[in-house]
């Protein structure tokens, strides 16, 4: 566990705790400060450092609110003070604010993250219209600043002058640092490497992505889990029972059973340290801290506890297809030649066409020409006809006229034979989008494109598998591309040709049959079925408003990946929580049936409540070092 540090008040306290502890050692091996003095040495401690602890007591009294945890350690004090337990009394106090003090460590240390990351973004930007450094909240959007090498970008914005190299990892949690150039998109909190670049700037200093992750990230405390919600509301019945169960063990033996006043207070005393919740209100918070800081430094914005330990029971994962599991962008799967053609006359001669053209089909054919090394062909008269295809003239190929498009649009103009319509049906029962091209004299050939499927897809969906979680897709993508998508990612249930409406249908069917359903897509079309779901996971949220303000859970990367991690995790917690929850509670029924029974030490109740508030703390922080170590 990371100790604050230059915390002068931790450092005094630590010195106190050092001071009573050898009083208290030596008060055992019986030494001690003679009196009158041994009152005035301890209440001074008592005082100076549980002061605040005395004082809600007193007020919980004056309120009657019997459910006060200071309370309980106010009439500990007090009861062991009267016993003349003097170094007992500083003990308690001294090391209860100490637990009180790792509670907050913990929590500040699950937040350090962020709170470093707050702490040093750009307060101010250099605008370039003005020559000066202005507050970045009152930078209007379009305005031009300038970061130099070295700097924190402090607005989300395009570069219009400039290159360089930037660490995104603050926003997707991505180590390796990304190359920008002249129209690429930038976020604030990211990291100029090594250019000096100009920026126009996108959004205000409030709606920028990383303002967001900061606002959802601290908000997320606010959506807590059903466990810790169950144990706050258990602590309010726990410390009045506790309070009557004192009473009990005091009163009965001493004004029914007439035995020694003395050591039953001590024992009623006794009960009420031990009772004192503090690690078993503490063993939910810090896990659940510990785990979402976790989460946020792979680039998975969790918006809450109760997301968490949502995802730990998950039965089913549904996952739109285009930019979930595949990339969104088309690349070239094949590439047939026809009639004698070669193939590098097809690539080169059609690239040559489809060059002048901005439709991603199109580039997606003059990128794998270039690919396999074939400069794509000098080219005039391009013409483009929605919806269909398009011509132009090939200065290579003896001024060839090229058609490239659907086959219905080459049919208006060549002779088709059927072995280029077989080939088409094939590729088209594959989920594939066929481009079939004619050099003026049938078919020169078909080139088929489908959607890229992302690297990490297979290996991800295997995991979930693992984990006893069945996949399935929902896509507004036709059943056969689909099929082959599915087929390729070891997905069986398939649901295709499906509108935004009927995602968030099917969704109500399978939390329906299964209980627990979590929503995989790009928070956009996908936003009514990530609404509906138990769980809904926005894919590649960074600079998209729509999938952070939607998702339960916002990746910012596009890592598939980062899903399996994150169940892992919250299967992780839940089962930290449990053991930390069930500890506490064995060591209190431990001692509290001890002092039923009159055998019950103060000081060695005090040292095991401590003791088990600092194993919840370091137990729980270990989740911040969780990692997907799949085996």
């Amino acid at each position: 566990m990371k100790l604050p540090k230059n915390d002068k008040k931790f450092l005094f306290l630590l010195f106190a705790i050092a001071i009573v502890v050898a009083l208290e050692i030596l008060s055992i091996i019986g030494v001690h400060i003679p009196m009158p003095y041994a009152p005035v040495v301890f209440s001074v401690f008592i005082i100076g450092i549980g002061y605040n602890v005395l004082w809600n007591g007193v007020k919980a009294i004056f309120k009657l609110q019997f459910n006060s945890i200071n309370l309980l350690m106010t009439i500990a004090v007090v009861g062991a003070f009267y016993l003349g337990e003097y170094p007992e009394a500083a003990v308690v106090i001294v090391l209860y604010v100490l637990g009180e003090r790792l509670e907050d460590i913990g929590i500040e240390n699950s937040k350090s993250a962020l709170d470093e990351l707050v702490s040093k973004a750009p307060k101010t930007a250099f605008v370039k219209s003005e020559n000066a450094n202005i507050a970045i909240d009152k930078i209007a959007v379009a305005t031009i600043i300038q970061v130099k090498p070295g700097e924190m970008i402090p607005l989300d914005g395009k570069i219009i002058s400039g290159e360089t190299t930037v660490d995104e990892a603050a926003i997707t949690g991505e180590p390796i640092p990304k190359d920008k150039h002249t129209g690429d998109n930038l976020f604030a909190g990211t990291l100029n490497k090594n250019g000096f670049i100009e920026i126009e700037t996108t959004k205000l200093s409030v709606d920028t992505t990383f303002s967001k992750i900061i606002r959802l990230t601290f908000e997320a405390s606010a959506n807590k889990s059903e466990t810790q919600k169950f144990i706050q509301q258990f602590s309010r019945y726990y410390t009045p029972s506790i309070i009557a169960m004192a009473v009990f063990v005091f009163a009965i033996p001493v004004f029914v059973l007439h035995l020694d006043l003395s050591h039953w207070l001590q024992q009623a005393i006794t009960l009420l340290v031990i009772a004192c919740p503090c690690a078993l209100v503490i063993s939910t918070p810090v896990a659940i801290y510990a785990a979402i800081g976790n989460a946020s430094a792979k680039g998975a914005l969790v918006k809450g506890g109760k997301y968490i330990e949502a995802l730990a029971s998950i039965k089913v994962i549904a996952l739109d297809k285009t930019r979930t599991i595949t990339f969104g962008n088309p690349i070239v799967s094949d590439v047939i030649p026809l009639n004698g053609t070669s193939r590098e006359e097809l690539l080169a001669c059609t690239a040559g066409a489809e060059i002048f053209s901005e439709h991603p089909l199109a580039q997606a054919v003059v990128e794998a020409s270039l690919k396999e090394g074939f400069e794509p062909h000098k080219t005039e008269a391009f013409k483009s006809i929605m919806g269909k295809g398009a011509t132009a003239k090939c200065l290579v190929c003896e001024d060839e006229t090229i058609y490239v498009g659907k086959l219905g649009f080459i049919k208006e103009h060549q002779p088709i034979d059927i072995e280029a319509e077989r080939v088409v049906e094939q590729l088209s029962s594959q989920g594939k989008t066929s481009v079939v091209v004619s050099f003026g004299d049938g078919a020169a050939g078909v080139i088929g494109l489908m959607d890229e499927i992302k690297p990490d897809s297979v290996s991800a969906l295997k995991e979930l598998k693992t984990l006893n979680i069945e996949p399935v897709m929902l896509t507004g993508d036709s059943e056969n591309a689909a099929n082959y998508v599915a087929h390729q990612v070891g997905i069986k249930l398939i649901f295709g040709n499906m509108l935004p409406e009927d995602k968030a249908e099917k969704i109500k069917e399978l939390l329906l049959q299964y209980g627990k359903v979590a929503m995989v897509g790009d928070g956009i079309n996908d936003a009514p079925a990530l609404a509906q779901s138990t769980v809904g996971i926005a894919m590649g949220a960074a600079g998209s408003d729509t999938a952070i303000e939607t998702a339960n859970i916002a990746l910012m990367n596009d890592k598939l990946s980062l899903i399996p991690f994150l169940i892992r995790l919250s299967k992780k917690t839940l089962t930290r929580i449990k053991f930390n929850t069930i500890g506490a509670i064995a060591v209190k029924l431990i001692f509290i049936t001890l002092a039923f029974i009159g055998y019950s030490n103060l000081v060695f109740a005090i040292a095991a409540d401590v003791g088990v508030t600092l194993i919840v703390i370091l137990t729980s922080l270990n989740l911040m070092k969780f990692e997907n170590v799949h085996k």
